[in-house]
């Protein structure tokens, strides 16, 4: 499971280059140029660690940092970056909710080092799936569709797992009845994985009549398209 790293950096060199390099490391990065993107970046990808900078125009990182607390989510880690250099400035940082702090200029390596010592300390508290500003927590049960917190059954949040755990691949009925139901005494009618999929799309379709997450594909079963 990719790890997503929402980069914010007004520098769109900077910003280009810090990409390229955790690409390479394997980590899914999604970028904003600007505090006001940032927070549509940040209720659509559910990251689990943001690369921040401090002089974002339209909104500061500072600003940006605190809202980010407001929604309550603290499982999400922040390294700021920062031209300030004085031990003042770093200070601030960390009470302000940093998980780090990098001054510019700065080599690359160091980021990386920065990043990986981070996620050392706080990734195992972020096995999140997300897809288009869908995101499952299993290690706290929850999901988010962008900033509303969607509330479902014990089955429909294993059936919305397992889905998006395996993205783009059409799983049949019987697979599905086998994760939901693997100590069922009794055989499971396929109409109630219908049941449990027509009620997952009222809750996290835009149109559950003509749903884009849930696809049937007929005579095979249902896929979640990522």
């Amino acid at each position: 499971m990719k790890q997503t790293i929402l980069v914010v950096e007004d520098d769109k060199m900077i910003r280009e280059l810090i990409t390229i390099y955790l690409n390479k490391e394997g980590y899914d990065v999604k970028e904003a140029g600007d505090g006001e993107m940032a927070k549509e970046a940040f209720l659509t990808y559910h990251p689990c660690l943001i690369i921040l900078d401090l002089m974002l125009p339209k909104l500061s990182g500072e600003e940006f940092c605190e809202w980010v607390r407001e929604q309550g989510r603290n499982e999400v880690s922040v390294i700021m970056l920062s031209a300030k250099a004085r031990t003042a400035d770093k200070i601030n940082g960390l009470k302000l909710g940093a998980d780090g702090y990098l001054t510019k200029p700065f080599e690359p390596e160091e980021l990386l080092a920065h990043v990986e010592a981070v996620l050392r300390r706080t990734g195992l508290f972020c096995q999140k799936v997300t897809s288009n500003g869908l995101c499952i927590k299993p290690r706290k049960g929850e999901v988010m569709l962008y900033d509303k917190r969607v509330n479902l059954t014990k089955h429909e949040f294993n059936l919305l797992y397992y889905l998006m755990e395996n993205p783009n691949i059409v799983l049949s009925r019987e697979q599905l009845i086998n994760q939901l139901y693997p100590n069922a005494d009794r055989a499971i009618l396929d109409r109630t994985i219908d049941a449990h999929i027509k009620k997952l799309r009222e809750k996290i379709e835009d149109n559950p009549a003509s749903p884009e997450r849930i696809q049937t594909v007929r005579g095979m079963g249902y896929k979640f398209v990522q």
